[in-house]
């Protein structure tokens, strides 16, 4: 078959992906779901299972948080997992089956062992496309990177009305992790002199121990609420609905869903300075995601509250519809499987080939 035939019949056959994750729970992230329900028709999803990853038929691998593959609930299911992922990699190796990664987050948000950190670092040395969220977000060089937005919950969430808003609601969600800040958020909060004003925690710890020192860091404040564990989808939209203003004092921050999601449902956001922070403020509109520099405080808390009070319309949701978020990504699995079949690199640019033919796929407004 010549190249211009190989090339043609990449571009147009249907193509199998295997997604990294199980498949649609109640549990899955709703990202992750409108993803594959976004990619049409041209691509037959397939969700993740260790027998199809080692004994299945599939175009394309894609990766996302790639550690999860490498981690089980015990001692010897890591190491069984462990195992299956060398066996994965092998395999795709000897099959140079593509690999495109989803690079979610910087690191991984727990450190792995020696052992984790070898076999992520053996699969990142087999990634043929890596896609990113954000353009600030660095990728390892020889392969092809495209940035693809995250894209809105605003179909998949019941939409709250400005009537559901508790006024001076404080709310922070999603799964509670030490880098989080919950409690710097607390601390700032309780020396906000302001008794209308009130502080909603909604979201799992990760610890045990972590729920604890939340719980203890909330006692004698009577304007302080919880409820901590994981939420279904409408708890959550209501809990979303019913704050004025949604602070996610993340000590590191580059990514994040919960931003997205915040205002997707019609919520200003309250977040630390950085320069997808700052980017993803310019993107929404004026005053929809406000961002502070150094320690949280209470000034910085009753600033973003009054300002959020006098908030009116929506944000500029128009380069996060899904339709062209998916559209984006089939171009990606496609250019990832053309690049198994040419050079790594340009010896006369010195610039790597899948690099230059695919390049930045920047979702166009509206799409």
């Amino acid at each position: 078959m010549s190249d211009e035939n190989q090339h043609a019949t990449a571009s147009t056959k249907r193509i199998g992906v295997l997604q990294s994750f199980p498949g649609r729970g109640p549990q899955t992230n709703p990202y992750l779901l409108q993803l594959t329900d976004s990619l049409g028709s041209d691509v037959e999803v397939m969700y993740f299972s260790w027998r199809t990853a080692l004994l299945g038929s599939y175009d394309v691998l894609h990766l996302h948080w790639p550690e999860r593959l490498a981690r089980g609930s015990s001692t010897a299911k890591t190491f069984v997992r462990r195992l299956a992922l060398m066996a994965l990699i092998a395999r795709i190796s000897r099959r140079k089956t593509p690999v495109v990664r989803t690079m979610h987050n910087l690191a991984t948000h727990e450190a792995g062992d020696r052992w984790e950190r070898a076999l992520l670092r053996a699969m990142d040395a087999r990634t043929t496309a890596w896609i990113r969220l954000n353009p600030f977000t660095p990728t390892p060089s020889e392969v092809s990177t495209v940035t693809i937005r995250h894209g809105h919950y605003r179909d998949w969430y019941p939409q709250p009305s400005s009537s559901d808003v508790i006024p001076g609601r404080i709310l922070f969600f999603g799964l509670i992790r030490p880098y989080k800040g919950v409690e710097d958020l607390i601390g700032a909060f309780a020396a906000l002199d302001d008794p209308s004003a009130s502080l909603r925690l909604a979201g799992k710890p990760k610890s045990a121990e972590l729920a604890g020192s939340i719980a203890a860091a909330s006692l004698g404040d009577h304007r302080v609420s919880s409820v901590l564990r994981h939420l279904a989808d409408d708890e959550l939209s209501q809990e979303i609905g019913a704050s004025q203003l949604v602070v996610l004092p993340y000590r590191a921050v580059h990514n994040s869903g919960a931003a997205i999601l915040a205002l997707s449902l019609g919520r200003p956001v309250l977040m630390p300075s950085g320069e997808t922070t700052e980017w993803l403020s310019e993107e929404m509109g004026p005053g929809w995601v406000r961002t502070f520099a150094g320690p949280l405080t209470p000034e910085i808390l009753r600033e973003a509250l009054a300002a959020a009070a006098e908030l009116a319309g929506h944000p500029d949701l128009s380069r996060l519809e899904w339709r062209g978020i998916g559209e984006a990504h089939v171009r990606a699995y496609r250019a990832a499987i053309r690049s198994t079949h040419a050079p790594r690199t340009d010896h006369a640019s010195g610039t790597p080939v899948a690099a230059r033919t695919q390049g930045v796929d920047d979702v166009p407004a509206g799409r």
